[in-house]
């Protein structure tokens, strides 16, 4: 698997580039995920989404009531057990959103030129004059010149269901804008976007924290996915919220990069956030189209330095109608890779769109021979440079086992951990091989009744680039005898020959902790 890693810098036999991929156990290092909805909610879908390397299932709350989801969910628990592959379960708030609400759901034609009007008053029934939405603030927040932009659930920009206005003026609280693009809009829910303007409602709506204390709390949801964050207090807000709900103060907040309110205040969400989601469709609205790409690639980098994983959105939107990507979308998803992305997010091209499982499998496809040209070597070394020493105990051991593993041509490098902390830091340093974290469940009690700590930290690995994780049988200790460790470590090897990583004679990295010391050692297989 490793012998071919090619450097783009380096000359590659174009010949040598028509050669079939092998396929492997692990689709792809990056992660895949998917937002299940009309198009994808079924057993079966789900099952060949996961099949096809979906990892995490977003749930999507713009739409859809509590009922709605429960199903899906439940569905998914039906795939997991019948595939036998783990999934973790991502919840999408709303957030500040605009929305034209068209109660009546028929379609609204708007030609170029004309005038409408967009009003807070939301019995009115929508037509091509009078849009309703569901803000009575617009009218203070924009000015004549400014640019709003409607379209439908997670548009796209090209379609000719999106609409570009400009504010000619503002009466009271309706705003009357002049149309500059002939379109049709169709179904019940279109999203609005204010170009650059700071909408003042808060990021966690009632509707968000109802769902979150209920559905979420319910379902022990592994990712809360924090639409519009706009500064670092927006996590905090919700940090606080997760912890006073039940089992949710492990549930980690990817915190949702949607605005320049966002950008401007990078720094400070990426410290607090477990994790950045890059909303790429409403970025792309607010930045201009050349500083896109360079906005990504800074944000992915500050992601990868800080050991924090980095998901990109908004890559194959043809495939929602088509079998294929373009040829854009197919550089674009590679290069997300080339960047340093953990995870790639589909949205509308899984939810609504015609081909779900297809699409999963072409990006995990890409992804795959992406990662077969990055430069591992430059990353390491920059890594290590930004961490600069003294280097925590930790880190020094994950980045030195890494290492090992490049220089000895390890197939594979096994981390026992409870926490997951040691396997997402041995992630960071990009290892070219799989990273199977063996997470060792702990018990505790609350004086009632005992219960195992372990699920959630295996399937919050399952966002992270490079990393597959594995539960332990609680009867083996992380902190224990050389004996119980060389029992899950035989386990940890049976599960990599099984799934085709490990074989005879190969080389394996081990990390674990022994008593006080953790320790770092090569074990070459026999036969």
């Amino acid at each position: 698997m490793h012998s071919t890693h090619l450097l783009l810098e380096e000359p590659i036999r174009m010949a040598s580039i028509l050669e079939p991929s092998k396929s492997n156990f692990f689709p792809a290092m990056t992660k895949i995920v998917g937002t299940l909805g009309p198009k994808s909610r079924s057993v079966e879908v789900i099952s060949g989404c996961l099949k096809a390397g979906m990892s995490v299932a977003r749930f999507d709350f713009s739409w859809g009531g509590t009922d709605y989801h429960q199903e899906t969910l439940e569905n998914l628990k039906t795939a997991v057990k019948s595939t036998k592959k783990l999934c973790a379960v991502m919840l999408d708030t709303v957030g500040p959103e605009l929305q034209v609400i068209n109660k009546d759901e028929h379609s609204i034609s708007l030609q170029e030129d004309a005038y409408v009007v967009l009003t807070p008053d939301q019995d009115k029934e929508a037509t091509s004059e009078l849009l309703p939405i569901n803000f009575s603030g617009l009218a203070k927040a924009v000015k004549k010149g400014d640019t709003i932009f409607i379209g439908q659930y997670l548009f796209t920009g090209s379609e000719t269901t999106s609409v570009w206005l400009e504010v000619s003026e503002v009466k009271d609280e309706d705003v009357v804008c002049m149309i500059k693009n002939t379109a049709t809009l169709t179904g019940s829910l279109f999203t609005l976007h204010v170009s650059q303007i700071h909408i003042d409602l808060p990021t966690l709506t009632e509707k968000d924290k109802e769902v979150i204390s209920t559905w979420g709390v319910r379902n022990h949801i592994d990712f809360l996915s924090l639409s519009y964050t706009r500064h670092a207090e927006d996590v905090r807000n919700a940090r606080e919220l997760l912890s006073k709900s039940g089992d949710l103060h492990q549930t980690q907040i990817f915190a949702k990069i949607e605005n320049i309110e966002g950008l401007t205040h990078f720094d400070e969400i990426l410290q607090e956030a477990d994790g950045i989601i890059l909303s790429r469709g409403n970025l792309g609205i607010d930045l201009p189209p050349e500083k896109v790409f360079l906005f990504q690639k800074a944000a992915v980098y500050k992601c990868n330095m800080a050991g924090k994983p980095a998901v990109v959105t908004r890559v194959v939107d043809s495939m929602t109608d088509n079998l294929r990507p373009t040829r854009a979308e197919a550089t674009d998803v590679a290069n997300a890779v080339l960047d340093g992305s953990d995870a790639i997010l589909l949205g509308a091209e899984t939810l609504r769109g015609l081909y779900p499982v297809e699409t999963i499998s072409t990006v995990g496809k890409i992804c795959a021979e992406a990662e077969k040209v990055y430069n591992q070597d430059l990353y390491f070394k920059k890594t290590v440079k930004y961490v600069g020493e003294p280097m925590t105990h930790l880190e020094s051991i994950a980045s030195s086992a890494v290492r090992a593993a490049i220089k000895v041509k390890a197939s594979v490098i096994i981390c026992f951990t409870s926490s997951g902390r040691a396997a997402r830091l041995i992630a960071k340093y990009r290892p070219t091989m799989p990273a199977i974290s063996v997470v060792i469940p702990r018990l505790k009690t609350n004086q009632l009744k005992w219960s195992f700590t372990g699920a959630f930290e295996a399937r919050q690995s399952l966002i992270v680039r490079g990393l597959f994780p594995m539960l332990a049988d609680p009867r083996h200790p992380a902190e224990s005898t050389s004996s119980t460790n060389e029992s899950v470590l035989k386990v940890a090897l049976d599960y990599g020959k099984a799934s085709g990583v490990v074989k005879p004679h190969d080389r394996v990295v081990v990390c674990q902790k022994v008593g006080d010391a953790s320790v770092v050692k090569i074990i070459e297989l026999e036969d």
